[in-house]
């Protein structure tokens, strides 16, 4: 038993983190001595979670198997005001329906990873939407206002001449009250949070006199190597079917493949400095291990089968997806709108210009072109995705 515990707490310290304040050390002798309280605010502000956000989740997982008391802190409050961390302008406002719709598809997607009996759930509306004019003022006089507008993004936006909302700059000072609030030990999030974590941090300090510590994990970047954005079509998503899964980590560039295997899976380390000789091997397991745990090893595998026949022996799959179209004549840009394919009408213009599309096993170039649709014609969407056309 003692043997499970040390390889748990060799596996605690050895992955996963970026960076500890004030010190890795003194947060070590803290939870040598006893059980600490942690926790990671997530705020509801998309239905839609990629790998990215697993990364936190696995390591407070980490904690959570080792006993420690850890709080999944949904910002039911926070999210009114939008977190600025990373955006060049203001987060549209949301509503409550909208709220509760994406925590419930939150905890939904991350069911495979998290084992919630180990942890516990709160919502910063609880008390955020308590406060009265009194409360703001004293928390807000705990924290230099000079602190706050020297943020990276605000600097950005204003030599831009864009506006800084003053909601924006309480953002910093909620959060660092829930850390007040549920009087955490440590605070775990990305390293864009890092500046709202040190807030916390202060603000603890100030009206508790107690030491938070502030541990970052790793940002993992996006199928094209650069930081994953909804925008751009590079997230992996943790609904993705497994073939589009599979797919996408097939698809990484070789310079991501040491941190998707030590962020995203509990290989050793050792063996991932193995496998890394061997660029194609290492995908591989990596796609496997990854697919395997949000749909299964099993059908992960199946989704292993249908990439190395359909992308590496050019085949195409056996169950192909069946599209519905009314009309025998549509563009190649319509046709590719109606085959609901997962991606933007952007991403599908740009697709079809980069020679990724084909019809009936021709590449077509031309958005705009004309086709004369006929029953069982095959659409080639990219490298995996095919559409069998059913007329109606």
């Amino acid at each position: 038993m003692r043997t499970v515990s040390t390889d748990r707490e060799s596996k605690l310290w050895g992955r996963r983190i970026e960076k500890v304040l004030p010190s890795l050390e003194g947060l070590q002798k803290l939870t040598a001595k006893r059980k600490i309280r942690l926790y990671q605010g997530f705020d509801p502000t998309g239905y839609r979670l990629h790998l990215g956000h697993t990364v936190g989740l696995r390591k407070l997982m980490e904690f959570a198997d080792l006993g420690h008391e850890v709080i999944f802190l949904f910002g039911t409050g926070t999210v009114l005001v939008g977190d600025p961390s990373q955006r060049q302008k203001a987060r549209q406002l949301i509503t409550q329906e909208e709220i509760e719709r994406n925590i419930k598809d939150w905890k939904k997607q991350v069911e495979p990873i998290v084992n919630f009996s180990k942890v516990s759930i709160r919502k910063n509306g609880d008390w955020l939407n308590e406060l009265k004019l009194k409360d703001i003022i004293e928390i807000a006089s705990k924290i230099s206002a000079i602190q706050l507008f020297k943020r990276e993004m605000f600097q950005r936006r204003i030599e831009a001449g864009d506006t800084v909302w003053y909601h924006e700059t309480l953002y910093p000072l909620l959060q660092a009250y829930d850390s007040v609030v549920m009087d955490v030990d440590l605070e775990i999030g990305g390293t864009d949070q890092e500046f709202n974590m040190l807030v916390g941090r202060e603000l603890m300090r100030k009206m508790k006199g107690k030491e938070k510590y502030v541990l970052t994990t790793p940002m993992i970047l996006g199928t094209d190597g650069k930081q994953m954005s909804k925008t751009s079509g590079n997230c992996i998503w943790l609904d993705d079917t497994p073939e589009d899964m599979y797919g996408k980590l097939m698809r990484l560039p070789d310079t991501e493949l040491p941190s998707y295997l030590t962020n995203l899976t509990d290989i050793p380390v050792s063996e991932i400095a193995l496998l890394l000789k061997d660029p194609l091997s290492s995908k591989k397991r990596l796609a496997l291990e990854v697919t395997g745990q949000f749909h299964g090893i099993s059908i992960a595998k199946k989704a292993q089968a249908n990439f190395e026949k359909t992308v590496q022996g050019r085949e195409m799959p056996e169950d192909v997806t069946e599209m519905t179209v009314s009309q025998d004549n549509m563009s190649l840009m319509d046709i590719c709108k109606q085959a609901n394919l997962g991606v933007s009408h952007a991403q599908i213009k740009r697709t079809i210009l980069q020679g990724g599309v084909e019809w009936n096993g021709k590449r077509i170039i031309n958005p705009n072109q004309s086709l004369h649709i006929k029953r069982g014609d095959v659409l080639k969407f990219g490298k995996r995705q095919y559409r069998k056309v059913i007329l109606k």
